[in-house]
């Protein structure tokens, strides 16, 4: 049976071609728990949450990598966020019936892809590309052509139970006459959704690859968690003045806010609402915007 929830990298012996697939059921669960998704909605989300933490893979740094899908259809954002420890959460929002099975044009209409990755450090790299081609996986690998300038290909599939990708990758450098790279993309392009879904990854390696030099690396657990806390709330609520808090208070008696991926809500009245604001003095009174 397939491990869940597992990130595993893989490398081609001798040739500069790597890659990586990812199966979410747990922490996939997890995110369809917190909204009531529509059934067309499920399978995008699903996909961009398998695409950012194989995307996630390939770079080294310690912080956030942040997938977003923009556009002006039926589902106008899907945010997919994946860190260097392997934790992921996304949201997907819509407007009205979402045609099921559509293509990119029928789903999204016009849209863009936004890649943010956001060091621990605070250093933020950011690219954008138009959301174009016959699938999410195929958008995913224009931007790779547009902003990264490294062939990579992506497979994506996710139903109501699994997320799943697979990801190969051309590394700079490679042998003009070395025949790896084509030929791995071909042999994986045979996959279909349901290979991809249900084999766990030697199943899947041995499937597409047995006749090359394939080194697996140990698996990656992957779960969801949000970064939501108290103390980040406060903050933002801080920032709003407590003018504006104040009367929110004195409306409703109690400020809420809720987490738009975890769904959890914090709430705040009018003694925490003083201490929030105790330690600012008297600037704080007045409304910033």
């Amino acid at each position: 049976m397939k491990t869940n929830d597992q990130l595993r990298r893989f490398v081609f012996e001798g040739a500069d071609v790597r890659g990586a697939i990812v199966h979410l059921d747990a922490s996939w669960q997890a995110v369809l728990a917190r909204h009531p998704y529509p059934p067309a909605v499920q399978p995008p989300l699903g996909q961009v949450l398998a695409a950012v933490v194989l995307l996630s893979s390939t770079i080294k740094f310690e912080g956030a990598l942040i997938l977003q899908v923009e556009a002006e259809g039926p589902i106008r954002t899907l945010v997919a966020q994946a860190t260097d420890q392997r934790t992921l959460r996304g949201l997907a929002r819509w407007d009205g019936e979402v045609p099921e099975g559509g293509g990119l044009d029928e789903t999204f209409g016009a849209g863009r892809v936004v890649l943010t990755a956001s060091a621990s450090g605070g250093e933020r790299y950011q690219g954008v590309v138009a959301l174009e081609g016959a699938s999410l996986a195929g958008a995913l690998e224009s931007y790779f052509v547009q902003s990264e300038q490294l062939p990579t290909r992506l497979w994506l599939a996710a139903d109501g139970g699994s997320a799943t990708g697979l990801l190969l990758q051309r590394l700079p450098g490679g042998r003009e006459d070395d025949d790896t790279w084509p030929r791995a993309v071909m042999l994986a392009d045979t996959l279909c959704d349901e290979e991809l879904l249900q084999l766990p990854a030697e199943s899947l390696l041995y499937r597409l690859f047995h006749e090359e030099r394939v080194r697996l690396f140990d698996p990656e657990p992957v779960s969801f968690r949000c970064g939501c806390s108290r103390e980040r709330i406060e903050g933002l609520l801080r920032s709003l003045g407590r003018d504006e808090i104040d009367s929110v208070l004195a409306e409703q008696g109690v400020v809420e806010v809720t987490c738009e991926f975890c769904n959890r809500v914090y709430r705040v009245d009018a003694v925490d609402a003083a201490m929030l604001y105790r330690e600012q003095g008297p600037e704080a009174s007045s409304t910033r915007h």
